[in-house]
């Protein structure tokens, strides 16, 4: 019965997303296509996952609309530090036009960050920010405020009185920062409600699994988790699923990959807050095409969040999303 439901998450998932991919085509705002490329590289944080291979999808449909030649760039791993650095060095090297980053440490990606600037090579900040004035715009979800969206509902469903646990994802990436900022500063409004473990699982399945056992082990009382990015949210929930803590322990999750979207409807997790990485991704590229042009762009772009729970996640706005496109 979890397999069929399964295959109709994903064909609903293709369905939703071929018909984004069709009508993103002259939405965007009409920028000066050159006649010769520009060479626009993206270094991510991971090679892998559904949130980055959806940011990619985005910005290779910008990168066809503005005739970028976009090379995407990333570490096998979201805690690798050094490659994300040398990456960027070498986009410097190779004199690429511009750099979308989505830095995974918020300060050690700072100096390589201000030596692109220096090379007059515009950096465009992506889903994590970067310690760097230089830096022309950020894009991305106002990860303070997504930390206290998953606050108020899963405090919501543990009540007042309650302890509850974090999984977090990689520790000095401003983006993780931030939505446990978010979280705790939510929390901490009601006295009686501890966060009694926060656990950085560095965007490694296995290892949010591990420190799942742990948790819930060493916090046998233990009435919800948040985990807060993609990653965490699959290792934490497949293992809840796993010890058969379904419904027992409350689970508020992050994105809206098809594995998290197939425990939402078992009841394993009770909500997710999804980001707009397609938007993300495609409003990254026209940022860096229009810093190239010398068009003033905004300091900032939220491209926004919203918790998604059995009760919504089928309306038609959240289907969009889910799965947003530049209107």
């Amino acid at each position: 019965m979890r397999k069929m439901r399964s295959v109709r998450i994903r064909i609903w998932l293709l369905v939703i997303l071929i018909a984004i991919m069709t009508s993103c085509s002259g939405t965007a705002p009409s920028l000066h296509v050159l006649e010769n490329p520009l060479n626009v590289d993206m270094i991510v944080k991971m090679d892998h996952g559904d949130f980055w291979n959806t940011v990619k999808m985005g910005a290779e449909v910008a990168a066809k609309e503005y005739n970028v030649n976009l090379t995407f760039k990333a570490p096998p791993t979201e805690n690798d530090i050094d490659e994300q650095i040398r990456l960027v060095d070498e986009s410097i090297r190779d004199h690429a036009d511009a750099i979308i980053l989505s830095a995974i440490d918020y300060m050690k990606l700072a100096q390589v960050t201000d030596r692109a600037a220096y090379y007059k090579i515009p950096v465009i900040s992506m889903d994590s920010e970067v310690a760097s004035a230089r830096v022309k715009s950020i894009v991305g979800t106002n990860n303070y405020e997504a930390g206290q969206k998953a606050a108020d509902r899963l405090i919501k469903l543990t009540g007042v009185e309650s302890r509850i646990g974090v999984m977090n994802f990689v520790k000095g990436a401003k983006n993780a920062d931030e939505r446990e900022q978010g979280f705790m500063d939510y929390a901490a409004r009601f006295p009686g409600v501890e966060v009694v473990d926060i656990e950085y699982c560095d965007s490694d399945e296995e290892k949010a699994r591990r420190l799942t056992r742990k948790m819930l082990a060493e916090h046998p009382d233990l009435s919800g988790i948040v985990a807060l990015n993609e990653i965490a949210s699959i290792g934490t929930a497949e293992e809840i699923r796993r010890l058969g803590y379904g419904e027992r322990v409350k689970l508020i999750t992050f994105d809206s990959t098809t594995n998290v979207m197939e425990m939402l409807q078992e009841g394993i997790v009770q909500g997710t807050v999804i980001q707009n990485p397609f938007n993300n991704g495609y409003l990254a590229v026209q940022l860096a095409v229009q810093a190239l042009e010398g068009i003033e762009i905004p300091e900032r772009v939220d491209t926004g969040s919203k918790l998604i729970d059995l009760d919504n996640m089928l309306w038609p706005e959240n289907q969009k999303q889910m799965f947003p496109f530049v209107k």
